[in-house]
C-alpha cells in the first residue's frame, strides 16, 4: 500500500470513527443512544464497510468513543467488539446484492447487535425479571431498532453513497 493511500486509509477511518461518535451523541440528546431501545443514528453508517474496508476500525473506534458515554466498562468492550464483528461481516458480505443492494450486509450490525447488547440489558437493566424473558425482549426490541435504522435508512443511504462513489474518489485522488 503507498504511502498517499495508507494516508488516505487512517483519514476515512479517523472520519468515520469521529462521524459514528458525533451521530451517537447526538441521538444521547433524545434518550435514544443508550438502554433498551435504542435508535442511534450512528448506526446508519454500518453500511460503510461495504465502501471501504477504513470503516471497519472506523467504526469500532467510533463505537468505543460513544460507549463511554454509558460509563459502563462491559458495554465499552463488548458494544465494541460487536460493531467491530458486524463491520467485519458487513465487509465479507459485501459482494452479495440483490438487485445491486447488499442487502446481506444489512444484517450483522442487526443480529450481532440484537444479540450481544440484548444481553447486556438483560443483565443491566432487568435483573429482577427471567433471565431468558429479559434476554428476549431485550433483544427483540434491540433487533428492530437496528432494523429501523440498517435496513430503513441504511438503504436511502447506501443509494446516495453507492451513486456517488464517494469512498472511490476519496482513494483515486493523486
Amino acid at each position: 500500500m503507498s504511502k498517499r493511500k495508507h494516508l488516505n486509509y487512517i483519514i476515512s477511518a479517523a472520519l468515520i470513527a469521529a462521524a459514528y461518535a458525533s451521530l451517537t451523541f447526538l441521538s444521547g440528546v433524545f434518550g435514544l443512544a443508550f438502554g433498551p431501545v435504542q435508535l442511534r443514528l450512528s448506526e446508519v453508517l454500518t453500511i460503510l464497510p461495504v465502501f471501504t474496508p477504513a470503516a471497519i476500525p472506523g467504526l469500532a473506534v467510533g463505537c468505543f468513543i460513544s460507549n463511554i458515554g454509558s460509563f459502563n466498562v462491559i458495554d465499552m468492550v463488548f458494544g465494541t467488539l460487536a460493531t467491530l464483528a458486524a463491520a467485519f461481516l458487513t465487509y465479507y458480505l459485501r459482494n452479495i446484492k440483490l438487485k445491486g443492494i447488499p442487502f446481506l450486509s444489512l444484517l450483522p450490525p442487526v443480529i450481532i447487535n440484537a444479540v450481544v447488547i440484548g444481553f447486556e440489558i438483560a443483565i443491566f437493566f432487568m435483573p429482577d425479571t427471567s433471565f431468558i424473558w429479559a434476554f428476549l425482549i431485550s433483544a427483540a426490541q434491540i433487533g428492530i431498532s437496528q432494523f429501523i435504522v440498517c435496513f430503513i435508512f441504511g438503504i436511502p443511504f447506501y443509494l446516495a453513497f453507492n451513486k456517488y462513489n464517494i469512498f472511490e474518489k476519496i482513494s483515486s485522488k493523486k
